[in-house]
């Protein structure tokens, strides 16, 4: 019987645990994190507008871990020795035959003041926090923007951004107060969303000018304060800031023999294969991986990364071929709480289609679709 060990609870993590599975039924899996829940993080966009609250994103595990026979390790990882074969946490080591990491991204938080903002995608409590913050403004001016790590163009998120300026300029009009507020988009990138491709960045911005939603963009941040945002190009007064810095690898890769990216990322090639390293593989946000500068950190290029390093780790333990590689595509939709912008794009071509309710309704049945196979 193989030993795998697998580091996360996200997207890539639990979709390896199911191709395993599926693959090898005598398999003895064991699945290193902090809790035995996934946390939905695409469903915090709705939380602000009360379409969703912390219950329906946190879904406990437990019943998903016995059906597929996987033995769960609640700890935190501290470091990684004996070329892998041996993931230290704090609540002791753990051995392993080949082993597939998935503990997702960190964000940067080297600017100046980045206490005074809100970063969305740290987790549900954030989006509470710009909930309950709305809650209390009478009015004034909310920011939000995104960065990304220079030192590794697809470390960044930026479609949760797009949605949080739209859902909530929705939301204001909705309860009748828009005009009580000034909406301010900000990046330091002169066409924010250029990995959705130039058609999208053109109608995203559109659709800024058409809600009346001022833009601060191309210019190098500086810092924040409590009711400022300091750029090279200038700075503004706000009221609330939500700020997407960045991302880079987890701390406890420097506890490690992972060979890493300039960006701090595990280095892997097209296989999902951590480079120079035997039977170890990495999915998701914390992998830095070849491909076009556009390549999405979302869960769906998640997916498909967890999918190729569970088939190519089982091979190689096997001693045959480990050849898979993963499709890159971005798919996402860009909801605006009552309405969604479709937007694809591989590496042939891009698509974006126009604001619809349907694509709205689409993502919010998509949640429950994908959502079936863990609760």
């Amino acid at each position: 019987m193989s030993k795998i060990t697998i580091i996360g609870a996200g997207f890539a993590a639990l979709t390896a645990v199911r191709k395993l599975r599926a693959q090898d039924v005598s398999l003895e899996i064991t699945l290193i994190a902090p809790r035995a829940e996934l946390h939905y993080l695409p469903g915090i966009i709705w939380i602000p507008a009360g379409l969703r609250k912390r219950s329906d994103l946190v879904v406990p595990l437990d019943n998903f871990f016995k059906r597929k026979r996987v033995h769960f390790f609640q700890a935190r990882v501290t470091g990684l020795r004996d070329g892998g074969r041996v993931v230290e946490t704090d609540q002791g080591e753990i051995e392993n035959d080949g082993l597939i990491i998935a503990t997702g991204g960190r964000f940067i938080k080297k600017l100046p003041g980045i206490e005074n903002v809100i970063t969305p995608c740290e987790g549900i409590t954030a989006a509470e926090k710009i909930r309950d913050r709305l809650k209390e403004m009478q009015g004034g001016t909310i920011a939000i923007g995104f960065s990304g790590n220079p030192k590794e163009p697809s470390a960044m998120r930026g479609g949760p951004m797009f949605e949080f300026l739209f859902g909530i300029d929705t939301q204001l009009r909705l309860e009748k107060r828009r005009d009580k507020f000034k909406l301010i988009f900000f990046s330091p990138a002169a066409n924010p969303g250029n990995r959705l491709g130039p058609k999208a960045v053109d109608g995203l911005l559109k659709e800024m000018e058409k809600r009346d939603i001022t833009t601060h963009l191309g210019h190098k941040m500086k810092s924040f304060e409590n009711d400022r945002v300091v750029t090279e190009g200038g700075e503004f007064s706000a009221d609330l800031i939500l700020f997407m810095p960045g991302m880079t690898g987890n701390k406890w890769f420097d506890n490690s023999e992972l060979p890493r990216s300039d960006g701090g990322l595990i280095r892997a090639d097209r296989h999902c294969k951590v480079e120079g390293m035997e039977r170890v593989y990495v999915a998701g946000d914390s992998g830095s991986f070849p491909g076009p500068d556009w390549m999405p950190k979302q869960a769906h290029m998640a997916d498909l990364q967890a999918a190729a390093a569970s088939k190519n780790l089982l091979a190689e333990m096997k001693g045959e071929a480990a050849d898979a590689t993963f499709k890159v595509e971005l798919v996402c939709i860009v909801d605006t709480r009552d309405r969604g912008i479709l937007i694809a794009r591989n590496e042939k071509r891009t698509l974006m289609l126009p604001s619809s309710r349907l694509f709205h309704w689409l993502k919010r049945g998509f949640e429950l679709w994908y959502l079936r196979e863990y609760r």
